[in-house]
């Protein structure tokens, strides 16, 4: 049965489901992209020296108040209504009280129990079957500043407070717990990724942190309704981590319920170097905090024609865009998966095939070659110096017979490296395709000339051999022998 993990059969490949169901629940932190910070007008640029994008107002000084930032709540309406979320037309901040050295104020501005979103759902699919996660709320915040760590140890080592990103503008994207995996749960995030990245409302950049991820995880036994003790996982940078993490997890809590023990509930971090979990502190809970309404900021009012005006302005989001992909440029699905994974990547195949309008062969070199030396750099498609108009003019030039489709790779590569126009790189390299019928005929009688044997073994009736042949000449070459014509030619000869 699968949905079930028992950490006797448990297989890293792949989570085999005995005796436990497990149930996972993600929380996301999501930078948004606005200019100015959620409650003042400091800049929320990643990178400036420590403690220069701040103020009064998120430092928390006597006397100072809060104003919210309108686009902060376009921002988050977006997303609200792109997860199917139902918007409150009133929700209202709180304070949500605890002590922490980047928490200038002693509180965080944050929604409590009105939210501005409730009820959405994000579409997943994993071993070909696709279902709804739900989102139970989507909630509005200001982000706390960040502890710089002395890499030296002992009683010289100091930790530094930089609270240049204390205020800056976070939505928190709160799951049910429905997932049951951590490929779901990879899968997930990626495609909430995918959808604020299509907003153009949050980076999505885990490494930097503009984009994080808690995992809630428990076990129950299989038909159990009641919830198990749930272990909350931090510090997961990456979806491949965050899928680590909760396989581990998985693994960890098995052992505990098969010996008979209980699970503590607790927070616990996520060392990636040593694959293994470790405790932090023990889970707060909601009282803990303390949460209150803010007395500085009044309810927040969103009638009917603000939502719709958002509602209006949304682009056409991932799971939209596959579709269209497979219907118009009739790409398989695989294709269009890959294509629309980020906007970036879908935006440059389309400009691709609209100078070049053959979909297939786009899609084909796009997924080869250009996303094989993309990986192999850690570059993103923003950063990839062939241009969707150096791509198309490079396979216009297959397609007319300019250059061979073997020496095409060369071109492409040298494109990637220079980042120069195909067309000069063909002719200062001299890489034009050879269609010369004197010049190739000549080629093709020393070939012949020199593999006698296999010329006889041919016409005995091992016609395999051509493709030999054709090798053979586009080695004499250097592969710019027009394949076609070297096949005409050499079945002219063989056959007669």
């Amino acid at each position: 049965m699968e949905g079930v993990s028992c950490g006797k059969c448990f297989q890293l490949e792949r989570v085999i489901y005995v005796e436990f169901e497990v149930i996972i629940g993600l929380e996301v932190h999501a930078q948004l992209l606005t200019k100015s910070k959620i409650f003042c007008s400091c800049s929320t640029v990643f990178g400036a020296e420590p403690n220069t994008h701040t103020c009064p107002v998120c430092l928390g000084m006597p006397g100072v108040l809060p104003v919210l930032n309108r686009k902060v709540v376009d921002f988050a309406l977006r997303v609200g209504l792109a997860v199917h979320c139902e918007i409150a037309h009133y929700s209202r901040f709180a304070r949500k009280n605890y002590f922490y050295p980047d928490l200038p104020k002693g509180y965080q501005i944050s929604q409590y129990e009105l939210p501005l979103a409730e009820h959405g759902y994000v579409e997943v699919t994993t071993n070909g079957k696709s279902k709804r996660v739900g989102v139970a709320r989507i909630h509005m915040e200001e982000d706390a500043g960040k502890l710089l760590h002395d890499e030296r140890m002992g009683a010289d080592s100091y930790s530094y407070v930089d609270l240049n990103r204390t205020g800056v503008p976070l939505i928190e994207i709160v799951s049910e717990p429905d997932i049951r995996t951590p490929e779901e749960a990879s899968e997930y995030l990626k495609n909430l990724r995918g959808i604020l990245q299509y907003l153009e409302v949050c980076d999505g950049n885990m490494e930097e942190g503009s984009f994080r991820c808690d995992a809630n995880i428990s076990l129950r036994p299989v038909g159990q309704q009641r919830l198990g003790t749930r272990t909350e996982l931090k510090n997961m940078n990456s979806f491949k981590n965050v899928q680590r993490a909760l396989e581990y997890e998985i693994r960890r809590q098995t052992n505990i319920l098969d010996e008979g023990s209980e699970v503590i509930q607790e927070t616990r971090l996520w060392d990636a170097a040593k694959g293994i979990t470790l405790s932090m502190r023990g889970k707060e809970e909601a009282h803990d905090y303390r949460y209150f309404p803010d007395p500085d900021l009044v309810p927040l009012i969103i009638d009917d024609d603000w939502i719709e005006e958002v509602r209006g302005s949304l682009p056409e989001l991932p799971q939209e865009k596959r579709g269209r992909f497979i219907k118009e440029y009739q790409v398989p699905e695989y294709d269009a998966e890959v294509l629309t994974s980020s906007k970036s990547l879908a935006d440059y195949y389309e400009e691709s095939v609209r100078l070049f309008p053959s979909p297939k062969v786009v899609s084909n070199w796009v997924m080869g070659e250009l996303l094989r030396r993309l990986k192999g750099d850690d570059r993103d498609i923003e950063d990839c110096p062939v241009t969707p108009r150096y791509l198309a003019k490079m396979l216009k030039m297959i397609e007319d017979g300019t250059i061979s489709g073997k020496i095409a790779k060369t071109v492409f590569e040298e494109m990637y490296l220079s980042g120069e126009d195909p067309e000069k790189l063909v002719r200062e390299k001299d890489l034009l395709q050879l269609t010369d019928e004197e010049e190739l005929d000549r080629i093709i009688e020393k070939v012949l000339s020199g593999n006698a044997t296999e010329v006889e073994d041919y016409k005995k009736g091992k016609s395999k051999l051509l493709g030999f042949f054709v090798g053979q000449v586009m080695k004499e070459t250097k592969g710019k022998a027009n394949p076609k014509l070297v096949n005409e030619i050499l079945r002219g000869r063989l056959d007669r």
